[in-house]
């Protein structure tokens, strides 16, 4: 349960009518049901008698009604405090992503963090996804957009942002335009592969080809998913790319997506940073801000 649980809960218990309520709260009649059987459940207490006619607070929504009221009152001060508190923020922090990630994961985060800690200067620096995670562990970044690893280090923290399909992409008009990706007998050692230099995406795609009993044709290797959609875009080969990339990227629609059996494991991406990092009021006021974003969506 969270704040907006217990204001919907209040409009119920100020007004004793659910549909007065889901008005009052912008809210269909079915989402105020759902909450307050929610918090019922969450409970394991009936907090509403409902008749036919009339609805009533029971002994354990009264208790709940003052306790709710006082809670919401703290978080209301906390979050007082809390802007009171943002203003005096001053700095810089560095932030490490691709092209992709730093318009796709970053457009809401970014206006927001700065509106709120106008004092704070963000450096975002872009490249290849694939040394993300390298740089934060060296200390060049304070944090970066990364894949998670199989193995996350020790010492590094990880929110995460987005699940991403990784992808086999061909040339939308050329001879790959009808290559059957899924085909049992299809010959990759033919194909031109255009891969990764390194990172996470490569790893994966190496033993996909090792599990297939595959030496893939390699045509070239690309630092970079932005340039491997670019280089497929222009009939060079086959590539593999995280789905994500391309929603935004302007080759997109010069590409398409193969149907390839079995499928390669999904990326996680998120924020990373390094675990004493969080310490940093800088470092832990993005953080925070960006985990208030997926709570909230």
């Amino acid at each position: 349960m969270d704040s907006r649980d217990f204001e919907i809960f209040l409009l119920v218990a100020e007004t004793l009518h659910f549909g007065r309520a889901a008005e009052l709260g912008n809210l269909s009649p079915s989402a105020l049901s759902r909450t307050i059987q929610r918090l019922e459940s969450e409970l394991d207490c009936r907090l509403f008698d409902r008749g036919n006619r009339e609805v009533r607070l029971t002994r354990q929504g009264r208790l709940f009604q003052a306790q709710a009221r006082d809670l919401l009152e703290r978080m209301r001060d906390l979050r007082r405090r809390v802007r009171a508190d943002s203003a005096a923020l001053q700095g810089s922090v560095t932030l490490y992503c691709s092209v992709t990630a730093s318009y796709s994961l970053l457009a809401g985060l970014l206006p927001e963090f700065r509106a709120r800690y106008p004092g704070v200067e963000i450096n975002v620096h872009t490249g290849d996804e694939a040394s993300a995670l390298r740089r934060v562990a060296q200390g060049r970044e304070d944090l970066a957009i990364a894949a998670r690893p199989d193995q996350l280090p020790a010492n590094i923290a990880f929110l995460e942002l987005a699940t991403t399909p990784l992808v086999f992409i061909a040339p939308a008009s050329s001879q790959f335009e009808r290559l059957p990706g899924a085909t049992p007998g299809l010959d990759w050692s033919l194909l031109p592969m255009i891969l990764p230099e390194t990172g996470q995406a490569r790893e994966r795609v190496d033993h996909w080809f090792a599990d297939m009993g595959v030496a893939p044709n390699v045509y070239a290797q690309v630092s970079g998913n932005e340039a491997i959609v670019s280089m497929v875009a222009l009939g060079c080969g086959v590539g593999v790319v995280p789905q994500l990339v391309l929603k935004s990227n302007p080759f997109g629609d010069s590409v398409h997506v193969l149907e390839v059996m079995p499928e390669l494991h999904p990326f996680r991406i998120g924020l990373c940073c390094r675990q004493a990092s969080l310490a940093n009021p800088l470092v832990g006021a993005l953080w925070g801000l960006a985990g208030e974003g997926l709570r909230r969506g």
